[in-house]
């Protein structure tokens, strides 16, 4: 008798942990469907403003626009752009800070959602080459300085001023959105002068819609301009 009741509860223990690791799993199963499911839905929909930058920065971004002193007091070298303005979108004397490029080997952006980043490597005002300068669109809570970036259009005057106080004047010729898997081979062309022999400057900032799978926006904002004589 006593074999058979250590029998009957073997087996009794064997369908309680076999109920009990199915319940877990389908457990697990419903977690994943919802996951994926949510984020299904959110994908292209417009980034939702929370008060921390998302964990996808490395560094938190600052919100808070440079006080006139600030802006004055910011000085680079002679040769070196300066400030960045465009009068129609009413962006004026934007610092502009050199940048190089970030640990996934792309061009970095200011901190500062209301400053714009020169890459070094690009060409100086006056220099006869392509300057490359990018910007945010945004941060968690408010515009950056290249929000309305998409609105510039042929005929546009963005003007650079640079260490010595010379000022350069580029008339906008080319203004593009360019999806994010293609972005990266149209930065040979964004290098380059849309105008052979022209002098030029190209702006880049984030835009279309958020993707909340991938962290960032799903295309970038190419505007060229070449420089008036």
């Amino acid at each position: 008798m006593s074999l058979k009741i250590k029998g009957w509860r073997r087996i009794t223990s064997c369908l309680v942990w076999t109920v009990l690791a199915i319940l877990f799993l389908v457990f697990l199963i419903r977690v994943a469907t919802f996951e994926s499911s949510y984020y299904s839905e959110k994908e292209g929909s417009e980034r939702v403003v929370t008060a921390v930058a998302d964990e996808s920065d490395e560094e938190e971004l600052i919100e808070v626009e440079p006080t006139v002193e600030e802006v004055r007091e910011y000085t680079v070298a002679a040769d070196r752009p300066r400030y960045l303005s465009i009068e129609k979108l009413r962006v004026s004397r934007a610092r502009i800070l050199p940048m190089g490029v970030n640990k996934k080997g792309e061009m970095d952006t200011p901190r500062n959602v209301f400053d714009v980043g020169w890459y070094t490597e690009s060409g100086k005002p006056g220099q006869g080459k392509t300057m490359v300068i990018d910007g945010h669109n945004g941060g968690p809570n408010v515009h950056g300085v290249f929000k309305n970036l998409p609105n510039l259009v042929n005929g546009d005057v963005i003007t650079v001023e640079r260490g010595d106080g010379l000022v350069f004047r580029y008339e906008v010729v080319e203004n593009k959105e360019i999806k994010l898997d293609e972005a990266s081979a149209y930065m040979r062309t964004a290098m380059k002068s849309p105008v052979a022999g022209k002098e030029s400057i190209t702006l880049i900032t984030c835009s279309g819609e958020w993707s909340q799978t991938q962290g960032t926006y799903l295309s970038r904002q190419f505007v060229r301009a070449i420089l008036v004589e």
